[in-house]
């Protein structure tokens, strides 16, 4: 691509991307009402689909042997994603609480695909363990959103949480996008579902190929490239919904969105490609920015434990985190 015609490539790119994500998990949302769906899982359906830029863009990136770039993607998003998402909301809406047994379910899920994550990068399992350990986390997972209740009914020896368990899966409902419209032919809205996936997939494409070409001119290295640039830019749509759910004091369906968005990415756009492609990172700061990673969830969990929720000063204290990280990689590059 012509270096002219590289950083209007890569505006029209990440709008035509953004875009077509939030009118595809608005529309997925439809679908999902419309087939009876469970919210639980709708949200986290409706999550996968907001996701949709920074996965193809860093499947995209490892396909091009961009490596460096699509590691960056994923750190990049997942640091900005708590920053953004729970850092922002608990400035403007300060007391964002949830249940400690929801905490306990969404932290552990995410430090779990966070730490089998960390091990594929560093090279400790490969694809194929790495995968099979997701499953081991993501299937009781999936079942808890879907079932949690009716589990825990069947079990008399979790008889004692079932209402904590009931009440903490109902709290996380997904916010939803089902406003009172007219409603469209069930074939109308998977048209509009295919036209949305293949947008996302262009301007995910068009904008690793601008950002390459606008990093070899401005000599930035990839890893700036995706930590600071790519992964940031394509987290935008969950900072926007994060900042609605906040301001309706929905502290719960806050950490669910951002701790699944995390997790979907680590599990789309690392562990299920260690499959075909290798994943070992070759250089140290690959292996600092996972390990930044971990620490920043075990601080943002630490503080949503605290019985009066998340404070302003936590926000502030999570976005400053965020910031010493980026100021870190550019000295380091």
């Amino acid at each position: 691509m012509a270096t002219t015609y590289a950083l209007p490539a890569f505006v029209l790119s990440l709008g035509v991307a953004l875009v077509a994500a939030s009118l595809f998990a608005r529309t997925l949302d439809r679908v999902g009402v419309r087939l009876g769906i469970p919210e639980a899982l709708l949200g986290l359906l409706t999550a996968l689909a907001a996701d949709g830029p920074e996965i193809t863009s860093v499947v995209f990136s490892l396909l091009k042997g961009a490596k460096n770039v699509g590691l960056g993607v994923v750190v990049g998003s997942n640091l900005f994603n708590l920053a953004a998402m729970l850092g922002v909301c608990a400035i403007i809406t300060p007391g964002l609480r949830v249940r400690r047994l929801a905490l306990g379910l969404e932290g552990a899920v995410a430090l779990a695909v966070t730490g089998i994550a960390f091990a594929l990068v560093l090279g400790v399992v490969n694809g194929a363990v790495a995968t099979a350990l997701l499953l081991v986390v993501a299937v009781p997972y999936v079942v808890l959103l879907v079932r949690g209740p009716l589990v825990a009914r069947n079990f008399p020896l979790l008889a004692t949480i079932d209402r904590d368990l009931a009440r903490a899966l109902g709290e996380r409902e997904h916010w939803g996008h089902h406003e009172h419209r007219r409603e469209h032919s069930l074939r109308r809205l998977g048209l509009v579902i295919a036209v949305t996936v293949a947008l996302i997939i262009a301007g995910a494409t068009g904008m690793v190929e601008s950002a390459i070409t606008i990093a070899d001119r401005w000599q930035l290295s990839p890893g700036i490239l995706g930590l600071l640039v790519l992964g940031p830019l394509t987290s935008l749509p969950n900072a926007y919904t994060a900042i609605r759910l906040g301001r309706a004091r929905r502290g719960a369906a806050v950490v669910s969105e951002t701790m699944n968005s995390n997790t979907i990415n680590l599990a789309a756009g690392v562990i299920l490609p260690g499959l075909a492609l290798s994943i070992v990172a070759r250089t140290g700061g690959s292996y600092i920015d996972f390990a930044w990673l971990v620490v920043m969830n075990l601080v943002a969990l630490g503080m949503l434990a605290r019985r009066g929720g998340l404070s302003r000063f936590n926000g502030l204290t999570l976005i400053a985190i965020f910031l010493a990280f980026c100021v870190l990689e550019v000295v380091r590059t």
